[in-house]
């Protein structure tokens, strides 16, 4: 698979990585044993994942901890070579040829700044300019870009280090655009940011995905931010692909879901006759005839939520079965949300 024959700007084809680990033993007898162990296990955090990503796509690359996203973005930008298969960024073999793809990629990995500590941030834009031979004109009319953005006047002139933690993250982003690359990798870019600063991130992505059609290939535990910035989700988990499409597709691999908010009426809590509690509302359900329907139920603040799978139990009925036992003040239905729909991939659902 290469750029020239689909097109693509990224490719992975059947990629594989796998780390040899010693099998350590315990206390300072087994640590002098270690250092002549040959006991290694292999630990595969790639398993032949193969997919293609077309010029200017915002794709989310999920799954739960140690599913090897990471190590995924590592080796398409570069940093990890595969056991067995074959990548080209921009038609390069990143492994093989690091600094011309260097030239041509944005990486921001979590809370690992590439800028430098003690200089104010117009530097640190100065420094990327010479290291990436970014034209004059080029320079310029991308800092106005950034200005039209967001108000980056008051970073420009603050050193590094004196900055919170959202604006270091914000400069760093806009540091990996700063050369105009073709693919950005954000890797957990708004791990713990509040909820103003993880907006004004999401729309500085997407104003610079639109304006200057970069890939972008996002990793977060943060639903928000897929909701948000990704039109295509690939799910990964133990190192293997389990999902590749659009979201809304992914939805609708669960669209007979729905999720029954009701909350009590507050006057009708000390009733000793009449339910409050999860586990009994899940005692309830057990008792009705389509309770393998009923996928969960969770408080969320005042509300119950029960998400149910309509094609096995009609919330009509649940509500029925609910309105018998207690008195309901409001009720709402929702359709499944992403978080719900990805959480029951994991689950193996």
């Amino acid at each position: 698979m290469t750029k020239e024959k689909n097109g693509a700007v990224i490719s992975l084809g059947n990629i594989s990585k796998e780390f040899r680990t010693l099998n350590r033993r315990e206390g300072l007898k087994g640590s002098i044993l270690d250092l002549f162990s040959r006991n290694y296990k292999i630990i595969k955090a790639v398993n032949g994942i193969s997919f293609d990503i077309q010029p200017g796509e915002k794709v989310g690359l999920l799954g739960p901890n140690g599913a090897g996203k990471s190590t995924a973005i590592k080796m398409m930008s570069g940093v990890l070579k595969p056991t067995s298969g074959e990548i080209r960024v921009n038609g390069v073999i990143p492994y093989n040829n690091r600094t011309k793809n260097a030239q041509n990629i944005g990486v921001v990995f979590g809370q690992r700044t590439q800028l430098w500590w003690a200089l104010p941030l117009i530097e640190s834009f100065k420094l990327l300019k010479d290291i990436y031979l970014i034209e004059d004109a080029d320079y310029k009319n991308m800092l106005e870009l950034y200005k039209s953005i967001i108000d980056l006047e008051p970073l420009l002139k603050k050193p590094v280090r004196q900055m919170s933690l959202g604006q270091r993250t914000l400069s760093d982003i806009l540091a990996s655009f700063l050369h105009n690359p073709k693919v950005v990798f954000l890797d957990e870019p708004t791990i713990g940011l509040d909820v103003s600063m993880k907006s004004k991130i999401r729309e500085l992505v997407l104003e610079l995905n639109r304006v200057r059609n970069t890939t972008v290939i996002l990793t977060t535990h943060d639903i928000g931010d897929v909701d948000a910035l990704c039109e295509r989700v690939i799910i990964i988990d133990k190192g293997s692909k389990l999902y590749d499409n659009s979201i809304e597709e992914l939805k609708h691999f669960f669209g007979s879901y729905r999720t029954l908010k009701i909350m009590f009426d507050k006057k009708a809590y000390n009733e000793k006759t009449l339910l409050t509690d999860v586990d009994e509302l899940q005692r309830l359900f057990g008792g009705i005839e389509h309770a393998d329907g009923i996928v969960s139920v969770s408080k969320n603040e005042e509300w119950i939520d029960i998400l149910v799978d309509e094609d096995k139990c009609a919330v009509v009925e649940l509500l029925s079965v609910v309105r018998k036992y207690k008195k309901v003040a409001d009720i709402k239905l929702d359709e499944i949300s992403t978080e719900e729909v990805i959480k029951r991939i994991y689950e193996g659902d």
